[in-house]
């Protein structure tokens, strides 16, 4: 087993082609390489919309980089004995966002010369990838053109965000992009936490006649007992899992029976090691496991995942799509399909 020699850690920022509102016109990467002792180089990436890229760097090049020296490169071992060092500093959020830089890279030296999805043990040689917006802020119209690129580009599911102050306005926008997508296509809505209990039952309630596939984060990530509840009193399927950081998060949501579906973010959670943890945990339920975010690696997880599933493909914001990543690219999306490319490890070239 080699050791780990160095840490190298570089932030980058992308401006979105299209913003995912006022406030959040870029994301936020930071790329890191792990050395071993016999020369090979890993390479990973933390990564955050808005919030807290400068406290993630600083702490995969102060307390990390220093824990990190002399372990052994295996992802697993080092992500036990970090997640505990560093728990002083919270057990999730920005912790396990900044040990996602270091697994991540750790996985890339891991995988030897096979691609990720071979690595972990490929189940299916493509997924389907739903059409995704951060489209609350659109007018109308825009939002009605979105759909019809979805629609076009062959996605067999899409994704739109809920949470207007007026539910009406809610119930125009389901309605017409319903209408754009025809009955064949999924329909999922995400409310971002938008919703206390009783808004999202009158929510569920207004907009169940459009065949909602699911209905994502209706609540307060972290508000247990109200998920509990909403999932016993709607018909509607309740996905939940972008702002939940540990398996004890997800442990605790799917013994309560909080959810039909699980979409942890293989970053916030803190990279594959803990990501893989997640499913198979998921598994024990029947629960799938849809990834959330990040194609050009999540794509990649999800062709050796235990339970179908959709990979989210954000319109103009895979790290690709943001000119983050030299061609070729490590998974594509032709005709509503996430394929995997050639190429060792996570397949990931910095532009």
């Amino acid at each position: 087993m080699s050791t780990i020699t160095g840490l190298k850690v570089t932030p980058r920022r992308a401006g979105l082609p299209r913003p995912w509102g006022p406030d959040v016109t870029a994301n936020h990467v930071i790329s890191t390489e792990v050395t071993l002792d016999d020369g090979r180089v890993g390479t990973g990436f933390s990564w955050t919309p808005q919030i807290g890229a400068a406290a993630v760097e600083a702490l995969l090049a102060h307390d990390i980089r220093q824990a990190l020296i002399g372990q052994p490169d295996h992802p697993a071992v080092v992500w036990d004995r970090l997640w505990r060092h560093l728990r002083e500093a919270g057990p999730g959020g920005i912790t396990t966002i900044a040990l996602a830089g270091v697994d991540l890279a750790l996985w890339d030296l891991r995988c030897g010369e096979h691609g990720l999805a071979d690595a972990l043990g490929r189940r299916r040689e493509s997924v389907p990838a739903y059409g995704s917006g951060v489209n609350l802020h659109y007018p109308l119209d825009d939002l009605v053109a979105q759909a019809e690129r979805w629609k076009a580009a062959g996605h067999p599911a899409v994704k739109m965000k809920v949470g207007k102050d007026d539910l009406r306005e809610d119930v125009e926008r389901v309605a017409a992009v319903r209408e754009v997508i025809g009955p064949e296509t999924l329909l999922m809505i995400d409310a971002n936490q938008r919703w206390d209990l009783h808004r999202a039952r009158r929510a569920v309630d207004a907009l169940a006649a459009y065949d909602l596939h699911w209905l994502e984060e209706p609540l307060p990530a972290d508000d247990l007992g109200a998920h509990v509840e909403l999932r016993r009193s709607v018909d509607v399927p309740i996905a939940v899992g972008e702002n939940v950081y540990t398996v004890y998060g997800f442990r605790d949501l799917l013994t309560a029976g909080a959810c039909d579906v699980v979409q942890p973010n293989v970053v916030r959670v803190g990279g594959i090691t803990p990501f893989l943890r997640i499913a198979e945990l998921a598994r024990t339920f029947d629960v799938p496991v849809h990834p959330h975010l990040l194609p050009d690696v999540s794509g990649q997880i999800a062709l050796a995942l235990p339970l179908p599933c959709m990979v989210e493909d954000v319109e103009d914001a895979s790290l690709a799509a943001l000119g983050l990543l030299k061609r070729p690219y490590p998974v594509t999306v032709e005709a509503g399909r996430v394929r995997v490319g050639e190429h060792r490890g996570l397949g990931l070239a910095w532009a």
